[in-house]
Parts: C-alpha cells; sequence; structure tokens
C-alpha cells in the first residue's frame, strides 16, 4: 500500500510496511519507518523467520514500556531474570523520532558501556508512557539538559510518551492498532524484576 509524503515528525514513507503481533491479549498493528532502514530490515527478517514467535514480553513497567523479544525468554522458567539474550549481533543507532506512546522502539545495552548507543538486534519495546503536562515536560527539560521542540511537546501533551528517553533509543515504528492491548498488558501483574507472572508469547507476521 502507497503512502504519499510524510507522516508527522518528518518520517517519510515510500510504502506502509506492518508486522501483526499476536498475543492471548489481542493482536498490536505496528507500521515501521523507513527513515530507520537498518532495523526496518532488520526486524522484517527476523519476523519472517519466526525468530519472534512464542518469545515473551519479559519486562513490563506501566505507564512506561513493555519489553520483549529476547531469545532466552522462549523456555525460560517461571521467575527467570530474562533481558541478556540476543541474536549475537547489534545494529547502528537510527536516532530520531520521539517516544510517544505506541513508539515501537530498539532496546539496547546503557551507557556508557555503549557510548554510540547500538541496538539490541532483537529485542524491542513499545511506548506505553503517560500524558505529559507543560509542568512534567518543563521537569524533564531539566533532568535532561536539553529543550523539547513546540511540535513534540503538543504531542506528548495530546498523546503521552516518555519523552526521557528521546535521543538516546531508535524508535522505527509505531502502533496503528491495538493501543487497548498494549494497555492490557502494561497492568498485568509482574514480579520483582517486572516480568509479568503469567507469561504473555507473542507471534509476529508480516502484513504482505
Amino acid at each position: 500500500m502507497l503512502v504519499a509524503g510524510c507522516l508527522s515528525l518528518g518520517v517519510c514513507q515510500k510504502r506502509e510496511t506492518t508486522v501483526r503481533l499476536h498475543t492471548g491479549l489481542g493482536d498490536i498493528r505496528l507500521r515501521l519507518y523507513d527513515s530507520t532502514p537498518r532495523h526496518r530490515d532488520n526486524f522484517l527478517r527476523l519476523v519472517r523467520k519466526g525468530f519472534y514467535d512464542s518469545l515473551l514480553f519479559h519486562r513490563v513497567i506501566r505507564d512506561f514500556m513493555v519489553q520483549g523479544g529476547d531469545p532466552d525468554s522462549k523456555n525460560a522458567p517461571s521467575g527467570a531474570l530474562l533481558g541478556g539474550g540476543g541474536p549475537g549481533y547489534e545494529i547502528p543507532a537510527e536516532i530520531g523520532a520521539p517516544h510517544l506512546r505506541g513508539a515501537l522502539a530498539a532496546a539496547r545495552q546503557p551507557d556508557p558501556a555503549n557510548s554510540h548507543r547500538a541496538s539490541n538486534g532483537s529485542q524491542f519495546f513499545i511506548v506505553h508512557g503517560r500524558p505529559q503536562t507543560d509542568a512534567s515536560l518543563e521537569v524533564w527539560e531539566q533532568r535532561l539538559g536539553r529543550k523539547i521542540s513546540p511540535e513534540w511537546r503538543a504531542l506528548y501533551q495530546e498523546r503521552g510518551g516518555a519523552p526521557q528517553l528521546d535521543g538516546l533509543y531508535t524508535v522505527f515504528g509505531t502502533v496503528i492498532s491495538g493501543l487497548e492491548v498494549l494497555d492490557q498488558i502494561a497492568a498485568v501483574p509482574r514480579d520483582a524484576n517486572d516480568r509479568p507472572l503469567e507469561d504473555i508469547r507473542m507471534t509476529l507476521q508480516v502484513e504482505e
């Protein structure tokens, strides 16, 4: 399906590339950005080979994000600490878009060990976030030592998100349907390591 022009935030699309993420709580449809081709192509390749099928959302923090894509989660026993796995490679950063509610972003190892902010080859998170106000955005600006653009401020107030992550992680897509499923995942009971007490498995499929 062709998409004319550019999306908001300056994210231009030549075509619409979508992936359906199925869970026991419902489906989430994701649109991938052509402005992040390394992450887009890597994600599509892994989805097509079935890499993500039966993996868990292993880290869930309400009002912040839900994270999955660790291959070690596929057969992990209940309560096992997860989040260290991957396909054995990283992806160079393609940082640009904001972390609005529903943003699809690549997980990574933290600074200073990863000063180039390269992404884990498979782990991703979807921003749940919370609505922002002028006051909360000013607090984040003070903590981060930088200004948030007027356009992004308006979007964070309208949609919510996690502005504290901007400039630190690569956003390579967005939720186009299924935000209510994201809400359900974000609300599940979890243990002290933020792993859901009941496994939430995923299956991903490219929508051709």
